[in-house]
């Protein structure tokens, strides 16, 4: 199609030189003709003159000279014409096609393609000014790779601070609580082994206590290995994650009975918010399986026009919320991911009542 388009617009060339040339060469042929056919009459009438009335009409054989003249002019101007539209339209259409091949190549994502001197014309013109332009849009997406190889870069050195992070706080953990409670256990293990013989009531209740410390290793490791789970949500909603986690928390943890009800979230919400309230779930199912021993644990997802709102709740032993503020790492975390989605968290909670954690994000 564009070849044709070339074409055409070459025999267009063609056909307006060819015009422009019969034109002159007729009203030339014209002019000629009338002066011709002037000087022939004056020449008669002078002979006229000198016959008086023996005057005889001759022939006149100079029209038919002047319509073989005109013929021929006129032939003669259409074949030059037609030479000299061709060559002028055949320079024009070659020029067209390396501007258009050019542009094609550009179009197909071939930013080095660079269009060859056209001339001092139009058509140089616009191939110089289409080069500055391929020259800044590469320079531009150069850039722009740069960029993105950059933040690639920072995205990987961002995960691993946070792996190595969570790693650390893992060993932390591991140590603070998980590794004392199984040296409490080796220690009075140790003990129980001498008062056995010695006092056997006072054995049993020994037993009792390394029974109970083992159940709470046991608790601080299930919640460790809760933080070993995906940090995010890997493809799925906020309802299919936190439907996914309590369903496998109630096949694990029978002793508890977890209750839900989640509305659905709008399409419009991030997934960075997601992603955030997927964790704020998992830490609080983490410190109700390590401190909670509650025996029923309810998650409500609602959601407005105006806000989203997760609330938590156990009935377990509860705590002392002064005392646990600046201590609990598990708190803070929270509240700092709530921050982050410019959220608020309301904690509630005493001694012997359960706690309640309750998140508010407004929907912007």
């Amino acid at each position: 199609m564009p070849d044709r388009k070339l074409t055409n617009l070459q025999w267009q060339f063609i056909r307006q030189y060819s015009q422009a040339s019969v034109a002159a060469i007729f009203f030339s042929s014209i002019v000629f003709f009338i002066l011709w056919n002037f000087v022939y009459t004056l020449d008669r009438l002078q002979s006229w003159s000198q016959q008086y009335l023996n005057f005889t009409i001759p022939a006149y054989p100079g029209l038919l000279f002047a319509i073989f003249m005109i013929t021929a002019m006129c032939l003669v101007a259409a074949l030059v014409g037609l030479v000299w539209g061709y060559i002028q339209g055949n320079a024009l259409k070659k020029r067209m096609e390396v501007l258009l091949q050019s542009i094609i190549k550009l179009e197909r994502g071939n930013l080095a393609v660079r269009i060859p001197d056209l001339g001092e014309d139009e058509l140089g013109q616009l191939a110089t000014h289409l080069n500055e332009m391929t020259k800044r849009f590469q320079d531009q997406v150069s850039s722009l790779q740069r960029l993105s190889t950059h933040n690639a870069e920072l995205t990987d050195q961002v995960k691993e601070t946070a792996i190595i992070e969570e790693r650390q706080r893992l060993a932390r953990e591991l140590h603070d609580a998980v590794s004392q409670q199984l040296f409490a256990i080796s220690m009075t293990m140790a003990a129980l082994k001498r008062t056995i013989e010695l006092d056997p009531l006072k054995a049993s209740r020994q037993a009792e206590l390394v029974e109970e410390m083992a159940a709470a290793a046991q608790s601080e490791m299930r919640a460790l290995l809760l933080h070993l789970r995906p940090a995010h949500l890997e493809g799925k909603t906020l309802n299919e994650g936190i439907e996914d986690l309590l369903a496998e928390f109630s096949k694990k943890h029978y002793q508890i009975d977890f209750n839900w009800k989640l509305d659905k979230l709008p399409v419009s919400i991030s997934k960075a918010i997601e992603d955030h309230l997927f964790r704020i779930v998992q830490e609080a199912l983490s410190n109700i399986l390590r401190h909670a021993k509650a025996s029923l644990v309810e998650l409500r997802l609602t959601v407005t026009t105006e806000h989203i709102r997760l609330k938590i709740t156990d009935n377990g032993v509860g705590f002392n919320e002064e005392e646990t503020k600046t201590s609990s790492y598990g708190m803070s975390l929270m509240r700092e991911r709530v921050a982050e989605i410019g959220g608020v968290m309301t904690l509630s909670t005493a001694p012997g009542q359960g706690t309640m954690i309750e998140v508010t994000v407004p929907i912007i």
